[in-house]
């Protein structure tokens, strides 16, 4: 009797993207090799949704679309104590103003707030009341949602934002999960990942090839907003040469099909 696939755990993951310095880029760090998961691996700051990030009492200290409901809303609240936790970038705001904390504001709270937040001692909705801000679920836009396929041991339900970069704040790896970090623009990144120069991971690959159809922050925004998101269940299969691992054609990736080793 086969053993049941371990349930998906809930996930979000943000690509931070800037093109008011150059060439458009995509904020990426570098896992520490004694992680569980995409050990040493590129990759984009994320992580599992906490008890906290499903507190109701956030709504009050969010700015959101008003049609989310509570799984929706705990994945955009993961994403934003994520982006804080490993980049140091803050995506919220004073309480019913417009633009985002400069970096001036944020740092200050990164060293008061971030090694409690990261060990479990304190939530985001502690942080928000405190200083009467509020959390910016309103700017991250949709991209992709990805589930780890059944065969393995470990399985995310993973969800992928963009977010264009808050200007006046400095992204940088925490130096515990993430050993590096880098503005890179997805061509680069592809380059690095088939020449060996890097390590990728697939759904994290994949993400960055079809970021690369875009040219500026807000092409891919407006290519977000209107192209509709397909979940992706990768499944096994038997290729020519091989096992392959399938995804779906309408997901509207580079490919539907891969050796099952790049998969892994």
């Amino acid at each position: 009797m086969s053993k049941p696939p371990a349930p998906p755990i809930a996930s979000s993951t943000v690509l931070l993207l800037r093109d008011d310095r150059g060439p458009f880029e995509v904020f990426m760090v570098q896992r520490h090799h004694q992680i569980d998961f995409a050990s040493s691996a590129l990759v984009f700051p994320g992580g599992k949704v906490d008890p906290a990030d499903r507190d109701p009492a956030l709504r009050r200290c969010c700015a959101c679309p008003a049609d989310l409901d509570d799984e929706a809303f705990a994945v955009r609240v993961s994403a934003v104590r994520e982006t804080f936790e490993e980049c140091g970038v803050l995506l919220a705001r004073p309480r019913g103003e417009q633009p985002l904390l400069p970096e001036s504001e944020v740092r200050p709270l990164e060293t008061k707030y971030r090694a409690d937040l990261v060990a479990g001692r304190i939530a985001m909705r502690d942080i928000t009341e405190t200083h009467g801000l509020e959390l910016a679920l309103d700017v991250l836009v949709p991209f992709a949602h990805w589930i780890t396929p059944e065969f393995m041991p470990k399985r995310f339900d993973t969800h992928f934002f963009l977010v264009p970069a808050p200007r006046d704040q400095v992204a940088a790896h925490d130096g515990e999960e993430s050993v590096d970090s880098l503005w890179i623009t997805p061509e680069q990144a592809i380059d690095d990942a088939r020449a060996g120069r890097r390590s990728i991971i697939f759904p994290t690959l994949r993400n960055v090839i079809k970021l690369g159809r875009s040219r500026s922050v807000g092409e891919a925004i407006a290519r977000a907003l209107r192209e509709p998101i397909v979940t992706v269940l990768p499944t096994v299969g038997k290729g020519a040469n091989g096992p392959v691992i399938r995804i779906p054609a309408e997901a509207d990736y580079d490919l539907t099909e891969a050796p099952l080793d790049e998969a892994r």
